[in-house]
């Protein structure tokens, strides 16, 4: 048993169908094998060298050729695709689903799924979005691994008048598979994210963007003397397009409002550097540095120097990056 993850004397759900088996949903498979979350799991996608790779790796116990037919008689059905491809998804599987069928997520935008998703469900099932709070820059079933949630948050962002039942036993899901679960309304999960994940994103698509276009610096110079802190900006900026297009396309007000308070922090930054102010320089670096702390002492991040973080390698780094599919 793998360190962290305690296997269950009976399963929690009968059978339990994860549509798209990248990154999130092949460790979600991976982490429920290692728990016995559920008696039968069952995986589908729309491409087939994604399913047959999903039998490859044994991340199933069925991996039928589309999502409807990967609902059927699910208990649970997770859907693991990009945030802009989650209501085609459930359009897809709305007929298949039985009567107290929960259906969740793992979109990094909840607000605008909501609005999309509840008027495609039947009457009797329920609907429990959640956002694993976790990833690496991989993606594609080779990416995933069986701990990516151990000691991480999910969180769940309940629609108003959502089952109780329902939203515990999502809760338990998450937990079983190693999550710390936290639960909070979806427009404030999205604000949230915009400022602790979204924009910190297209800050490193945009200043590694700005490094390749410079035309006194080649290319070869921009990788061969890359320090620490480009290095994390490439590794952020390696992830996958098709994901982080359809966030920011799905949660532009809460990343303009926060783009927003960024650039007049910025200006006042430049400002601090033009004008030799270093009382405030050093001021703002004091702070920040006990932000990062604060972030080791709660055990979402490591101290160690691993330039690269080799544990959250791809188990087939020749396969990666598979990307996700935008439509299952």
């Amino acid at each position: 048993m793998i360190d962290g993850l305690k296997r269950l004397d009976a399963p929690l759900f009968g059978r339990v169908a994860v549509i798209g088996p990248g990154l999130i949903g092949s460790s979600i498979l991976r982490a429920a094998r290692e728990t016995h979350l559920a008696e039968t799991l069952v995986t589908s996608d729309a491409n087939p060298d994604v399913r047959r790779r999903a039998l490859e790796l044994d991340l199933a116990d069925e991996v039928p050729e589309t999502s409807a037919e990967a609902a059927i008689g699910a208990d649970v059905v997770i859907i693991c695709v990009p945030v802009g491809a989650i209501a085609t998804v459930v359009a897809d599987i709305a007929g298949s689903l039985k009567p107290g069928a929960i259906v969740s997520d793992v979109g990094s935008v909840k607000a605008g799924v909501v609005d999309k998703v509840l008027p495609l469900l039947p009457a009797g099932v329920h609907f429990v979005p959640a956002h694993p709070v976790a990833g690496t820059e991989y993606s594609g079933p080779d990416a995933g691994f069986p701990t990516l949630f151990l000691n991480r948050w999910s969180i769940i962002t309940p629609p108003d008048g959502a089952d109780d039942e329902a939203v515990a036993r999502i809760a338990s899901l998450w937990e079983t598979i190693g999550a710390n679960v936290e639960f909070m309304t979806a427009t404030h999960h999205d604000l949230v994210l915009a400022i602790t994940s979204h924009v910190p994103h297209l800050i490193a698509y945009n200043i590694v963007g700005t490094a390749a276009d410079l035309e006194q610096v080649t290319q070869s110079e921009v990788i061969k003397f890359s320090a620490g802190g480009f290095r994390d900006f490439t590794r952020i900026a390696a992830s996958d397009p098709t994901m982080w297009r359809d966030v920011f396309l799905n949660n532009k007000e809460a990343v303009l409002e926060m783009l927003g308070r960024f650039n007049e922090d910025l200006a006042a930054l430049a400002r601090a550097i033009r004008w030799e102010d270093g009382d405030k320089l050093f001021e703002l670096f004091t702070r920040t540095r006990a932000i990062r702390r604060n972030i080791i002492e709660l055990g979402q991040e490591t101290s160690a120097p691993d330039f690269g973080r080799t544990g959250a390698a791809p188990i087939n780094p020749e396969a990666a990056p598979v990307q996700e599919t935008a439509s299952v």
